[in-house]
């Protein structure tokens, strides 16, 4: 049976074994590098895996003690979880780390760091965080979480113990959809289908209706993109798209991390900032636009991922595969569309996706970027 700390992890059952194992042990590996692809539950495998180490009952992980609740919640003295809004950790942030490792436990067990994005690290960075891993002190535990090994320097991951969660299946989301979020099972399976077992995107279609309307409108540009006109207008909406699902990630966070700041220094809303306090309120606005760059290149490339299941479901429907289709609810659309074009033509649209996100993690330019790409799926001449 699950311990009821990781009832949130989907699908993970060989790595929730491993976890449990080494915490029943009582003497766990100092480093831990959890890897899987987005969605698959890292951070939820970290953070489940730190409270068991701190939980006083047995077995570990009862999720009801004070230390389980207080590293559910974030909350836990002794356990600090480190991220990023930047395209790369400072070193001054990694060297701030290693100051707070040298720091005793506290009220728990161990003294844990969960790094989540460590694939993040620059190799400064990283030579830094080294010696810090080779010799740690006693009852420290460090945790580090990364898409794949591969995207850790070896000189990292050769020190950590490694652990890798998969792709869940559709219908284990979907189960943990239900269980946890209290949906309708044929309401989850949607959102499990169509956001690829992606748990966090599963749960925001599942709940956004207008996340869903915006996936559809991306999905379904192939349908509507048959000129060059058309393709360039196609481009400005995905652009305009991306905007607005980052818009809604980083407009609300800001208001709540201004308000939280205006009340812990006893302002009103509509107070006037002192002088004393200016400083404080430029850093978090000047955070807050690091993490909305970073954010608008998330939600962009978030939604070309979404363009590109179009194409692989046509393309499969052109192999025969009979595997299930990602957007099942557009059959009908998706089995006409590729009856009018070659399997070769659809994978090449797949390949011209895949390197619209590649030039675009280089920082090229975004409208003339996407305006090339969306010239490139436009259907062979004479056909459709």
């Amino acid at each position: 049976m699950t311990r009821p700390v990781f009832a949130d992890l989907a699908g993970q059952e060989r790595v929730i074994d491993t976890l449990t194992a080494e915490v029943d042990r009582g003497n766990p590996t100092h480093a831990w590098l959890v890897t899987g692809p987005p969605g698959s539950g890292r951070t939820t495998a970290a953070r489940a895996f730190a409270a068991a180490l701190q939980c006083t009952q047995t077995p570990a992980g009862c999720g009801e003690c004070a230390n389980c609740k207080m590293v559910m919640n974030s909350e836990h003295p002794d356990v600090s979880f480190v991220s990023t809004d930047k395209f790369e950790y400072q070193i001054a942030d990694v060297r701030h780390l290693i100051t707070r490792a040298q720091e005793s436990a506290g009220t728990g067990r161990w003294r844990i760091i969960i790094i989540e994005d460590a694939d993040r690290m620059s190799e400064r960075s990283t030579n830094v965080l080294l010696k810090a891993i080779e010799e740690p002190p006693a009852k420290m535990i460090w945790i580090l979480s990364a898409p794949s090994p591969a995207d850790v320097l070896v000189t990292i991951r050769s020190r950590c113990r490694a652990v890798n969660l998969s792709v869940p299946s559709t219908q284990d989301v979907a189960d943990l959809l239900v269980r946890r979020d209290g949906l309708e099972p044929d309401q989850a399976l949607f959102a499990a289908r169509v956001s690829q077992s992606h748990i966090g995107v599963a749960r925001l279609l599942a709940r956004d209706e207008q996340a869903r309307i915006q996936r559809e409108k991306v999905v379904t540009l192939p349908l509507r993109t048959t000129t060059l006109p058309q393709a360039m207008a196609a481009a400005a909406e995905i652009s305009k798209l991306a905007s607005e699902r980052a818009e809604n990630i980083t407009g609300t966070d800001l208001q709540n991390k201004i308000a939280q700041l205006r009340h812990a220094n006893g302002l009103g809303p509509e107070e006037t900032i002192p002088p004393g306090l200016r400083g404080q309120f430029k850093a978090l606005e000047d955070d807050a636009k690091r993490f909305a760059r970073r954010a608008a290149f998330d939600a962009l490339d978030r939604t070309l991922t979404d363009l590109t299941t179009f194409f692989r479901d046509v393309l499969s429907i052109q192999l025969k595969t009979g595997t299930e289709l990602i957007n099942e609810h557009l059959r009908e659309k998706l089995e006409r569309f590729a009856a009018e074009q070659s399997s070769e033509k659809s994978l090449a649209q797949l390949d011209a996706i895949n390197e619209t996100r590649g030039r675009l993690a280089a920082n090229v330019n975004q409208l003339m970027a996407l305006e090339a790409l969306m010239t490139r799926l436009l259907p062979q001449p004479g056909r459709r």
